[in-house]
């Protein structure tokens, strides 16, 4: 092998794990950018919040960036008598499908695992900030 091949070879590799490094530096920064399209609160009931709960641990796993959280095949409560609404406000529906960031979902499981939350009928979480 001659010395310019080899020094090629070194410059080509050198690209390649800089331009590596460049993209993961890049992909780290995207992470940490807010979601356009995330929500900033969801609605939800104590049924769906356990099994958010319950599929936490997968979820925030394959959590890259966004994640699209789909609780729709959970079971929620089909009573007969629909609760009713406070004086002068509405019973929203909870919402069973939503996209949040690995931040947004941290959040989410901290205020779902507050002790005086009061979820039912429904209650309105907000995302943008927690603590």
């Amino acid at each position: 092998m001659s010395v310019t091949h080899s020094v090629c070879r070194t410059g080509l590799i050198g690209r390649t794990v800089g331009f590596a490094t460049a993209l993961l530096f890049a992909s780290a920064a995207l992470a940490d950018q807010p979601c356009g399209l995330c929500d900033k609160e969801v609605t939800i009931n104590s049924a769906l919040a356990t099994c958010f709960l319950a599929q936490y641990q997968q979820l925030v796993t394959k959590a890259d960036g966004t994640v699209v959280i789909d609780l729709s095949s959970c079971e929620q409560d089909r009573g007969v008598v629909e609760p009713l609404a406070m004086p002068g406000g509405s019973i929203e529906d909870p919402d069973l499908q939503f996209m949040l960031t690995k931040a947004q979902m941290n959040c989410l499981k901290t205020k779902l695992e507050q002790p005086d939350l009061v979820l039912d009928p429904t209650a309105k979480i907000e995302l943008d900030r927690c603590g």
